[in-house]
């Protein structure tokens, strides 16, 4: 059974794209990782077993990245929306440069690169930050320290639970994924028809149905959209239980404030159903 659709709630999928704009590298786009490393030796369970040390230092030095880099507008824009909207953020990336953006619900599917775990089936966990984890550092049972993140082969972590958020979600947005890297692609889908959906981003080759798509920087678009559902809120905008569509869902009815903002903005449109 469905959950209900609650209009105050924003969900937002990010992935690597919105991390790029703060200067760290994705791994799939034509300048990504995966273009100079090898993600069988680096980044699965068989890597790690056969050189362990080649994989500590790969994340040693994403770590260190990671934790250089800084939010940018994107990431402030979408922690902004925590003063009208009760917002889940789910993101594919390992970094943290939503929380220090503010964001205080972040889903991790992929793991965080600022912490470390054992390698037993206990899977004891501990905050690094940007600490580098080393060759015999061992954890308090006694196995090696790995970086707790999701390598290729593992469990995607918590899609139960960020496929529940989404389809209970009155505004959905999606920023910085081709929508290539599965399951979690696949929450697109989870959206309900009565939300308002957008996404943001330039590699996206078939946009799912029922999305608005913005093609372009994530800094200069997500605060835009952001901008809309604020004054969205404020003017009392809402889904307008009573007129159903096809899938007798409720339609969303925009604010008059909403409606002001796609003047102002004509770049920001719906997806014409023949575009799916």
């Amino acid at each position: 059974m469905k959950p209900e659709v609650q209009p105050n709630k924003v969900v937002v999928l990010s992935g690597s794209g919105i991390s790029a704009e703060s200067g760290l590298p994705t791994f799939r786009d034509s300048a990504g990782l995966w273009n100079s490393y090898s993600w069988e030796e680096v980044s699965s369970p068989q890597g790690w077993e056969h050189r362990p040390e080649v994989v500590l230092d790969f994340y040693n030095q994403r770590r260190r990245q990671a934790w250089e880099a800084t939010p940018n507008a994107a990431h402030h824009a979408i922690a902004g929306l925590e003063a009208s909207y009760e917002v889940i953020v789910i993101t594919q990336n390992v970094d943290e440069l939503h929380e220090r953006a503010g964001s205080s619900n972040v889903i991790h599917v992929h793991g965080q690169i600022a912490y470390a775990r054992g390698t037993s089936a206990a899977r004891r966990r501990y905050k690094i930050g940007g600490a580098p984890i080393s060759k015999g550092q061992l954890c308090e049972d006694g196995t090696q320290l790995r970086p707790d993140v999701v390598w290729f082969g593992e469990e995607v972590e918590f899609l139960s639970e960020a496929k529940h958020h989404v389809a209970s979600a009155g505004r959905v947005l999606v920023v910085g994924t081709s929508l290539s890297v599965f399951p979690v692609a696949a929450l697109v889908k989870a959206a309900r028809g009565r939300a308002d959906k957008v996404l943001v981003g330039f590699d996206v080759i078939k946009p799912p149905y029922g999305y608005t798509f913005l093609r372009g920087k994530a800094t200069e678009l997500v605060p835009k959209v952001v901008d809309r559902w604020l004054a969205d809120s404020m003017e009392g905008g809402h889904l307008a239980a009573g007129h159903l569509g096809d899938a007798g869902e409720a339609r969303a009815f925009p604010s008059q404030a909403a409606m002001d903002y796609g003047r102002q903005h004509p770049e920001i449109r719906p997806l014409d159903q023949n575009e799916s």
